[in-house]
């Protein structure tokens, strides 16, 4: 039956609903979101958020899912690591998924920052054990990667401090990317 006029209509809904709240959260924030402006710019009526969503963090938790798509990292030439994962997280960011209305409200929202946690363990963690020799040190390398991609993206994306906005890709591929290596491959002392 999800072939049906009204499935259809109802996913073309959720996805409106869920466009307009990624658009809304990233550029507002989480406190100053409303359920009436994500209706608004969705072009349907406030109940028909609650009544797909339930309220406010519901629908927040479905607009904060993101799948990072990270790429297998133990298929890599281990030196290329790090500026293959610079250049992946740029394509992600720039990818109009809205990945910073979870940022930014990370910063404020503790389900936001739980969410953010999640797709660290669940995704970040994972991906990069592969091309990592000892498995005692992943979490470790995990959170001190997190620490650079995250704080470029809120330097550029968010803070749109000028220095880092002016770089090109290519630079802060070459820029960033050893810094990522290190914390892959180097020694942590």
């Amino acid at each position: 039956m999800s072939d049906s006029p009204k499935a259809r209509r109802s996913d073309a809904t959720k996805a409106a609903i869920l466009a307009a709240a990624r658009e809304r959260f990233g550029h507002d924030g989480y406190e100053r979101a409303t359920i009436r402006a994500i209706a608004t710019q969705a072009e349907i009526d406030p109940a028909m958020v609650m009544r797909y969503f339930g309220s406010k963090e519901g629908l927040f938790a479905a607009a904060a899912q993101f799948d990072l798509r990270l790429p297998d990292l133990g298929a890599l030439p281990r030196e290329e690591i790090g500026r293959v994962l610079v250049g992946h997280f740029l394509d992600v960011w720039e990818s109009g998924d809205n990945f910073f209305a979870l940022l930014r409200a990370a910063v404020t929202n503790e389900a936001a920052a739980e969410r953010m946690q999640q797709l660290f363990a669940t995704q970040v963690v994972p991906a990069i054990a592969p091309a990592i020799t000892d498995p005692k040190t992943v979490p470790i390398r995990a959170g001190l990667i997190a620490t650079q991609m995250l704080g470029l993206a809120l330097c550029r994306y968010v803070l749109r401090l000028p220095p880092v906005v002016a770089l090109q890709r290519e630079q802060l591929i070459a820029l960033i990317g050893p810094s990522i290596q290190q914390r892959l491959t180097g020694p942590l002392a």
